[in-house]
């Protein structure tokens, strides 16, 4: 995938048409406080001051972790591919959290470990059956990294949607996205790591140490790209693919938790204009989310000590984005509905 230009949402001129416009609704000033912030981030993306959400879509990649094998996950890998097929069930919390909202619900899989055979309503672009164990070699080829980001980069061309969210399935994945965050951030493996589904203290210090020797191991892996070859899932990879076309495209992008904001990390450090396209809708209760969005300078929507991952955080943040839209375009302004402004 050639990493595409992406152009900043930055225009004072616009700026300053949407603080008045934000301004001039039947409202003390502030006194929407966040959703104003939102309301004025969508119209930079759009480049408008009557910003729309069209067709919402949530694409959720599934791949399994070869690193599962050095005993880093509190979960067998075999989950990874059942979970899929609970998400093709409608089973799942996404599934619920999606169809509550009208997102158009894609399940990807990015290199699940399973055949799961031609499947209505599971998209399938495998680059592999699991990414290889990276404390022994790297998790994937440059090849198979570069094909899995241009999957994602397709996969949102082709979508109507002008708001996208990102989700994940793929147990021993916050081992990858601990490892992309320390060598891409700089901040020490002993704040990246948590407890992912749910490891108590030794099993969360024997993933550290796990860490520890694979980043000593690959030492050599400098470049963003290099790194999410060396450490990354494969959807993680897509992830930060269509992330990456999503913000050249001047979609919206949802971000939800710990590994999605792994993949982001990346995106940023290739384009750091794409941080433009973010709306960040959680902190997660993983360990190093935190860290991680203050690293990106981000201001989470929500604080629900969630953990789930699948796109859930993104979904529930929506109908406040939503909202925040709405109220720039449908509010009634102090002129409109003849409301005394404010005493000099």
């Amino acid at each position: 995938m050639q990493i595409p230009h992406i152009e900043t949402t930055q225009s004072a001129e616009l700026s300053a048409l949407l603080d008045a416009a934000i301004n001039n609704k039947t409202k003390p000033l502030g006194s929407l406080g966040t959703l104003e912030k939102v309301a004025k981030h969508i119209g930079l993306i759009q480049q408008t001051a009557q910003p729309t959400l069209t067709k919402p879509a949530m694409f959720v990649f599934a791949g399994d972790h070869g690193v599962v094998a050095e005993n880093i996950s509190a979960y067998p890998q075999s989950v990874t591919w059942q979970m899929v097929e609970n998400f093709l069930a409608k089973g799942a919390a996404i599934n619920v959290f999606a169809g509550q909202h009208d997102f158009d619900l894609k399940v990807v899989d990015a290199g699940v470990n399973h055949d799961f055979g031609a499947r209505d309503g599971l998209i399938d672009k495998k680059v592999a059956p699991s990414t290889q164990n990276f404390a022994q070699q790297a998790a994937m080829t440059a090849e198979q990294c570069q094909l899995a980001m241009q999957h994602g980069a397709d996969l949102v061309s082709a979508s109507a949607a002008n708001i996208v969210g990102f989700g994940e399935m793929g147990i021993g994945n916050t081992t990858s996205a601990a490892a992309l965050m320390h060598k891409l951030s700089g901040i020490s493996l002993s704040a990246c790591v948590g407890a992912g589904t749910g490891l108590n203290a030794d099993g969360i210090r024997h993933k550290q140490r796990v860490l520890e020797a694979a980043v000593e191991f690959h030492h050599a892996a400098k470049t963003p790209l290099q790194v999410l070859a060396t450490f990354g899932g494969f959807e993680i990879a897509m992830m930060t693919g269509a992330m990456l076309q999503a913000a050249k495209l001047r979609k919206v992008i949802l971000v939800d938790g710990f590994i999605c904001t792994s993949a982001l990390l990346v995106a940023a450090k290739l384009q750091p204009s794409s941080l433009d396209y973010c709306v960040f809708s959680h902190c997660s209760d993983e360990s190093g989310h935190k860290a991680m969005l203050e690293y990106l300078g981000a201001q989470p929507l929500l604080n629900l000590g969630l953990r789930l991952g699948e796109g859930t955080g993104s979904a529930l943040a929506f109908p406040l984005v939503h909202s925040a839209v709405k109220f720039l375009c449908e509010m009634a302004t102090f002129e409109s509905a003849q409301v005394s402004e404010k005493s000099e």
